[in-house]
Parts: C-alpha cells; sequence; structure tokens
C-alpha cells in the first residue's frame, strides 16, 4: 500500500563543462563573456528553485543539458528566504546552495539573478512584506532604509555563495549575477531619486567582490562595469545594443511563452518564432541567451503575484511537471547545436552585412582561408523566396533563418520543424467524488464581538495581515429599527475577492480580475429589526509586483453603504472589527495535530456553508510519474 496522503480543501464554491577544481577568470569584451581566455556563446535556461521540488532539479538540470543549454539561470527570492527580519529560510524548495551545485555536479554555469527586486510574477515582486512597516521606507529609490535592508540581504547571499566556493573565480559555476530587474521601465517615476539610486546599487554590488560580472536588464544607462541586458521577444529587432563597445550583448529574458492569469487562456508562442529571434539575434552578435522560462514550474503555496495562476510558463520548453513540450524543447536543441557548429568563425572572424533582396539579408563571419559562418535571413513573413549566396541558390521560407556553418550547407532552418509533436497524457488515478469518504468542517463566520482588532474606519487590506493570509474579515454591527423593509447591500473593493455574510448567512459575492481592479458587490439583503451583524470577506489572489512605488498599493473594502426605503446609511467611517486570516488557517486543520483541533462531520450531515473545509484520505498512486490534483470545480480557496 501507498503511503497516506491527507487533502484539506477550504473551498468557496463560486465557481559547457564545468568542474568543481580550480578558480576561472570570467571577464568579457565587446563579443562576449570571457571565460579562462576562452570567448564564450552561451545558451542559458530559466529555472526557479522553490518553483518545483529538490526531488525534481536533477531531472530538469539533465533535461536542459541535453537540450544544449551551458547555463541555468534563477531568480533569488528576498522573502522566501527572509519573511520576518533576520530569520532566514533555506531548508527544502528554498535551498539554493544545493540547486546551484546540482548545475555544478552535472557540468553546467549558473547565473543568479539577486535583484532583490525580481517581479518575477511573484508575490510582491519577491520583496518581503516586513519592509512596508520601517518608517520612511520608499522601495528602489535613492532611499537610505531601503538601500540599507538590499544591502544586507545581496551581501547575505553573495556571501552564501562565497562560503561555499560556488561563484567561477572560486572554481565554482556562477559565471553571472545581476542586480536589480527592469528598473528603466520605472525609474523615470523616481524623478531625481532614480539615477542615483541605480548608480549605488551597481557600485554596491560591484563592491561585493563576487569576481564574476554583473548584469542589469532592461537598464540601457547600466553603469560601468555592469553589463545592460535585453528582455523580451524580438531582441535582435529591439534591443539598442550595449551602451559600451567594450560589453557583450546579452539576452537575460527571451520569453518561451508568457505568464497566464486567471480568466485568459495560454499564450501559445511558436518553436518557430522563438528559434527565429534567437538566431537573428546570435547572427547580430549577440552572444548570451537565456530562455525565460525554461521550465516554469508552478506557485507553491501563495507565492504567486496578483491573479497569475498556480501553473507558471507551462508552455516552457519542459513544463509544470518538467516533462519535455515537444517541437520547442527538440526544435531549440536543434538551433543550438546548429549555432554551435559555427563558433570558430563567429568568435574570431570578421563580420559583414549584406542584402540579399528587399526584405533578405545575410549576416557572414569569415576567419581563415577555411572558417566561415553565415545567417540568411527572410523577413518577409508571407512568401518564400529562394536568395542568392556565394554563386549558390537557397530556398528561405517566410520569417526564416537559414545557418550555414560552412557558408555552404544548410544545417538548420528555423522555420522548418523535424521535432515531432507531443501532447500531454494525463490518467485518472483516483477518483475522489464518493461523498462517503469526504468529511467537513464549517469555517466560523465571525462577529464584531469575536474581534479583538478594532478601528474607527476601513482599514488597509495588506498592511493588516502583513502577508500572513489572503484573508481578512470587516465586520461591524448596527442597530435597524424598521420591519418588512427592503435593503440593499453595497460595498466597493480594491482587493480581489468579496464574500457577503449578514447575520451569518452568505448573501453575495463578487471578484474583480486582472484587467477589472475594482469588485463592487450589490445585493439585496433582508435585515433583523433591532441588532445585525455583516461580515465582509475580503480576499487577496497574490499581492501585486511591480510599477513604481509599491509601498503605496493599497486593497481591501473602499466603502460600505446599506440602502433602504427609509434612509441610506454610510459605514465607511464607522466602529468595524477585524480578523487576520480564517480560523482554520490559525488552528491548522489542514495538519495532523491542527486536524484534531476541530470536529470533522460527515459530508453533505448539515445544510451547506459557501465557506468549508473538506479533508478526505487517499493512497498515493503508484509509479514515478508527476501527480497533480484536478481542483478546476473549484474557486477561490487552499488546498
Amino acid at each position: 500500500m501507498g503511503s497516506w496522503l491527507f487533502l484539506f480543501i477550504v473551498g468557496l464554491f463560486l465557481a559547457a563543462s564545468v568542474s568543481g577544481v580550480g578558480s576561472r577568470n570570467v571577464t568579457y569584451d565587446g563579443r562576449s563573456l570571457i571565460i579562462d581566455g576562452q570567448h564564450k556563446i552561451l545558451f542559458s535556461g530559466s529555472i526557479h528553485y522553490p518553483r518545483s521540488t529538490p526531488q525534481m532539479w536533477p531531472s530538469l538540470i539533465a533535461k536542459a543539458k541535453a537540450g544544449g543549454l551551458d547555463v541555468i539561470e534563477t531568480l533569488v527570492f528576498w522573502n522566501l528566504h527572509e519573511p520576518q527580519p533576520e530569520q532566514f529560510d533555506f531548508s527544502g524548495q528554498r535551498d539554493i546552495v544545493r540547486f546551484i551545485k546540482e548545475i555544478q555536479a552535472q557540468g553546467l554555469y549558473a547565473c543568479i539573478r539577486i535583484g532583490p527586486f525580481i517581479q518575477g510574477e511573484w508575490s510582491y515582486g519577491g520583496l518581503p512584506f516586513w519592509l512596508h512597516d520601517i518608517p520612511g521606507i520608499v522601495y528602489r529609490s535613492d532611499n537610505e532604509p531601503f538601500k540599507y535592508q538590499m544591502k544586507k540581504f545581496v551581501s547575505k547571499i553573495v556571501n552564501m555563495m562565497k562560503a561555499e566556493k560556488l561563484y567561477a573565480s572560486q572554481g565554482g559555476p556562477i559565471i553571472l549575477s545581476q542586480i536589480e530587474n527592469e528598473y528603466g521601465m520605472v525609474e523615470a517615476a523616481f524623478r531625481d531619486k532614480g539615477p542615483p539610486y541605480i548608480r549605488w546599487a551597481a557600485e554596491m554590488a560591484v563592491g561585493l567582490q563576487t569576481g564574476v560580472p554583473w548584469v542589469m536588464c532592461k537598464q540601457n544607462n547600466a553603469p560601468d562595469p555592469v553589463i545592460n541586458a535585453c528582455n523580451g521577444r524580438r531582441c535582435g529587432e529591439t534591443f539598442p545594443g550595449p551602451n559600451s563597445p567594450n560589453k557583450p550583448a546579452i539576452w537575460t529574458e527571451n520569453w518561451t511563452s508568457f505568464y497566464q492569469v486567471y480568466g485568459d487562456e495560454p499564450d501559445i508562442r511558436s518553436a518557430e518564432d522563438i528559434a527565429f529571434h534567437v538566431a537573428l539575434f546570435i547572427a547580430k552578435k549577440g552572444s548570451y541567451v537565456n530562455y525565460y522560462m525554461y521550465h516554469g514550474g508552478t506557485n507553491f503555496g501563495r507565492t504567486a503575484a496578483a491573479y497569475v495562476l498556480t501553473s507558471y510558463y507551462d508552455q516552457a520548453p519542459l513544463d509544470e511537471y518538467g516533462l519535455f513540450r515537444q517541437p520547442k524543447w527538440g526544435h531549440l536543441k536543434e538551433l543550438h547545436a546548429a549555432i554551435k557548429l559555427c563558433l570558430n568563425p563567429m568568435l574570431s572572424g570578421e563580420y559583414t552585412t549584406m542584402a540579399l533582396g528587399k526584405s533578405q539579408e545575410a549576416f557572414v563571419y569569415r576567419g581563415n582561408s577555411v572558417d566561415c559562418a553565415a545567417f540568411l535571413v527572410n523577413n518577409d513573413t508571407r512568401k518564400t523566396v529562394v536568395v542568392t549566396f556565394q554563386d549558390s541558390l537557397y530556398e528561405l521560407p517566410p520569417k526564416s533563418i537559414s545557418i550555414l556553418p560552412d557558408c555552404k550547407t544548410v544545417a538548420f532552418n528555423t522555420a522548418k520543424v523535424s521535432t515531432q509533436y507531443n501532447t500531454r497524457a494525463v490518467e485518472t488515478s483516483k477518483k475522489l467524488d464518493s461523498i462517503v469518504k469526504w468529511e467537513e468542517y464549517k469555517e466560523t463566520i465571525p462577529t464584531f464581538e469575536d474581534t479583538s482588532l478594532r478601528a474607527n474606519m476601513l482599514l488597509e487590506h495588506m498592511n493588516t495581515t502583513k502577508d500572513n493570509s489572503d484573508y481578512l474579515w470587516y465586520t461591524f454591527r448596527f442597530q435597524n429599527d424598521f420591519s418588512d423593509a427592503e435593503y440593499v447591500l453595497n460595498v466597493t473593493s480594491s482587493a480581489h475577492v468579496l464574500h457577503a455574510f449578514v447575520n451569518g448567512s452568505f448573501v453575495g459575492s463578487t471578484h474583480g480580475s486582472f484587467k477589472t481592479k475594482t469588485p463592487i458587490l450589490e445585493t439585496k439583503i433582508t435585515l433583523n429589526k433591532g441588532t445585525n451583524y455583516i461580515s465582509l470577506l475580503s480576499g487577496m489572489v497574490g499581492l501585486p509586483d511591480s510599477g513604481a512605488y509599491l509601498e503605496r498599493r493599497v486593497a481591501g473594502i473602499n466603502t460600505v453603504r446599506v440602502k433602504g426605503e427609509h434612509e441610506i446609511k454610510d459605514f465607511t467611517r464607522y466602529s468595524w472589527g477585524y480578523q487576520v486570516g480564517l480560523l482554520g488557517e490559525k488552528l491548522q486543520v489542514y495538519t495532523d495535530s491542527g486536524s484534531n483541533k476541530v470536529q470533522w462531520n460527515t459530508y453533505g450531515s448539515s445544510t451547506h456553508q459557501r465557506l468549508t473545509w473538506y479533508r478526505t484520505l487517499f493512497d498515493a498512486p503508484a509509479g514515478k510519474d508527476p501527480v497533480t490534483l484536478n481542483l478546476e470545480s473549484m474557486g477561490k480557496g487552499e488546498a
């Protein structure tokens, strides 16, 4: 018999070769990174250690290596590692040292993007929420309280890597680091506090003396010696280039699809399109391409940013479960192999370009009398064309690039896919649809009397929960002097989800979306003559992760009105009681010990309630295939 698994759900049913021996000298010039005196063209892939399990890491890295990658890139997640000031956690999925050592063990290089603001569709952009409570703090600006905390964390990570001898300068795999993230997108919003901050961040990072280069992405004014890098889908077309002739062209994020939010369809980017833009970037003297993501994985727990799915970049070359996504994985493997046949002339030869037609061109690298490589580009999106290059004819499909490692023979064309398509097969192993196998525990709906946190105003949601829960109860009581009258409850909110209860009974709910930011609830209610209790559950589906002045963002209930035949009562400025989180969360009913603290009843044994915990027991499926729980029939909740 397999090991026992318990499932607890609170549901609202609402719809290159690297060894560890000797130090390496990593520098760069205008052509590429230089490792031990050798110029390198490198292919990298993003695999984020907390978005998969440690048991998956060896397989994911091995598949990336087999796909022709030289480097594994990861972000570093500040709020995961320091959830409270000076309380650090590097265990389990947070064990970045173990992850980097696994990369090294498999003979690959590593790039760590420390940030420590990372965005990455990660809740609060990776910043720990406790920063919000530091007096006078302004994130990501020339602000002493923020700079102090940022330097302390970046130094912590760098010193950890040094202590384990993980930088290439110590014989480790790390050849590149990143400070900040896409700051050029928001720098203007900080006015005179932006430029000095970015200069400080660069100086601080370089001053940590890692012995390897630093990059800043989407930061065209990255201070020397930090390298400015490109993010996007078409960096071969959009990147203005390095801001110094002595810096190489680096692409830190080549989006293999795009992150998905609730309510949207998956963003599908073809293998052909990815291959075209990688080949174009390399043809134009690009030297480093990182696929974001190569494996997206899973946003476990409450780590996803606002409205972002649990599944992350499932359309990447390795899908959410680490399975091959074909033909993407195979087509890119063939691309990498073809480009690596061109390395000698590309890294040491003379570079020229020539027109082959109205929308066709050639990028040519010539070394000695033998070495020659060419990229023949057809920019026409509609027509197949035949071009003449070196007295030979070449047929180029629409929007494609042919790679000629010897300037004669086509080794690869970006539009011609030889890898077979595959589909992910899902086999139902266990059906958990038997009523008799489920138990339930109804969450307590708190009233004003049940609360200890009180205020004569509506409190802001995130600053009240401190990121300890998605949920915040807003409760109040009031006297009604009339009977048999119709009333309407009107609530506006800047949170993501809202559920309303009147005198313990559910009366309505609403939710926002990634595009519709402010949900409004307006529903008819029945009031008692005398004292009435209204309980409003405000919920977040992740915290915001981007934009300037993140510390100023607000969420939660904005206005509350009860409209009756005789009057309209505004409770916005009123006596409110608050409860952070659900009682089931506080009691941890999803653990063995916490489960014994409440009374579980047979499913359906009493009147249905919208906010209920459910529990079942089942054997773990046999085998080693990925196991998933299909919760598509449920709404916002926790499992």
